[in-house]
């Protein structure tokens, strides 16, 4: 049966293996909705590939460019915020939302009110508003699947299982591109070296992310939000090749693996096709050939993210939302050459100090309208503090 489908962030990676995976059924799935950023030659070649609906930029100054790209096609085009949480609007069986940042939760939200499967590929809804994202599927009887590689991972190794037998959830970790590096010459790590990763072809942002660690970090606050484990049951383990993406201990000490090539493909597939599993173009790993595995425990001086990550967990309220929002302003600020490496954590424990002691802001009901409340003064304290307006306040423990 032809499902309906659209596809938030289509010109970026984890955008380009869905299609890869869809134009490989074309008789499986009707386009609704393709939306991209600045990059509107691709996106267009993509609306017109797979016959969409609407294609939608992000950017309203590159809708004229957009329109003239897709003139004559009889493709419809639009352009802005509304633009994309409108598209989310129009029916479809299946959302993959893979906007970077927390700009894609209201069109995640706006297609959870319509009832479709979203495939949330964009972590920074359930650290921002879990609560919200979660709440809002149950009400309207649509389904949350996770595509980011260790959340699939402890997804699909639960299948089956009892959550009370679970004792503890492993996600791994690359390590990213400073695995390896002496810890003093981090705080010299260039821009170009940071945007290098050593087993993953992914954009620049989540490049950087994986550097710091501050992904992971993101995806601890993820993985307490959607499976309900406590913080003290979710681990990291760096793991270099990559191939284990995530465990599941049970209460009988058995732990359950997902083992799969770094191919984001599987993660997207899984999810294109639940409940269902159907062959996938991805690696078929050979483990003879591959000999052993290796794991180490994350160094806390290496990646400070992970223990401000913890932090946020027990603190709860929009802690995550300011968390967020301030690494995301931070990662602009080292982007810009406006901040050093190692310095993006510095304005992220800031940020959480100084305005830990707002309560009214931090324990807010979880509305879109308080998240927004919460990110946009989380960023304005970032901006402050990187350009020198403020002072960043720490403590080992803001909460």
């Amino acid at each position: 049966m032809t499902r309906r489908v659209s596809i938030f962030g289509a010109t970026g990676s984890i955008g380009c293996s869905t299609i890869d995976l869809i134009e490989r059924d074309p008789d499986g799935f009707e386009v609704v909705a393709l939306t991209g950023g600045r990059n509107v030659d691709l996106l267009a070649r993509q609306a017109k590939a797979l016959g969409a609906e609407v294609a939608v930029t992000a950017h309203e100054e590159c809708l004229a460019d957009l329109r003239e790209a897709l003139s004559g096609t009889g493709i419809e085009v639009a352009a802005g915020e509304a633009a994309l949480t409108d598209a989310a609007r129009r029916p479809a069986d299946w959302v993959m939302s893979a906007i970077v940042g927390a700009a894609g939760l209201p069109p995640g939200l706006a297609a959870l009110e319509q009832g479709a499967t979203l495939a949330l590929a964009n972590k920074e809804s359930l650290v921002t508003a879990g609560p919200l994202i979660l709440g809002t599927a149950r009400d309207h009887g649509a389904t949350v699947l996770p595509v980011d590689s260790e959340h699939s991972a402890v997804f699909q190794a639960l299948v089956g299982e009892d959550m009370a037998a679970v004792e503890r959830v492993i996600i791994t970790a690359s390590g990213g591109a400073f695995r390896d590096w002496p810890i003093d010459k981090l705080a010299s790590a260039t821009l170009e070296e940071a945007s290098s990763h050593p087993n993953w072809d992914m954009g620049q942002r989540i490049t950087i992310d994986s550097a710091s660690m501050f992904n992971k970090a993101l995806e601890l606050i993820e993985t307490r939000e959607f499976f309900g484990v406590r913080p003290d049951q979710i681990e990291v383990i760096v793991h270099p090749q990559s191939l284990i993406h995530a465990l599941v201990g049970f209460n009988d000490g058995a732990l359950m693996a997902h083992v799969g090539p770094p191919d984001m493909r599987h993660a997207i597939g899984y999810a294109l096709n639940w409940p269902e599993r159907k062959p996938l173009p991805v690696e078929r790993l050979d483990l003879a050939r591959i000999g052993q595995l290796e794991f180490r425990a994350p160094e806390d001086a290496r990646y400070p993210a992970l223990r401000l990550a913890r932090e946020v967990m027990e603190a709860g309220g929009m802690a995550g939302a300011v968390f967020n929002a301030a690494k995301e302003t931070a990662l602009d600020g080292f982007i810009a050459h406006r901040l050093g490496f190692m310095d993006m954590a510095g304005v992220v424990e800031g940020v959480l100090t100084e305005l830990s002691g707002d309560t009214g802001l931090m324990s807010a009901a979880f509305t879109l309208d308080n998240v927004r409340a919460a990110d946009h003064m989380a960023r304005i304290r970032a901006e402050e503090i990187i350009s020198g307006a403020k002072t960043p306040k720490r403590s080992a423990t803001w909460t």
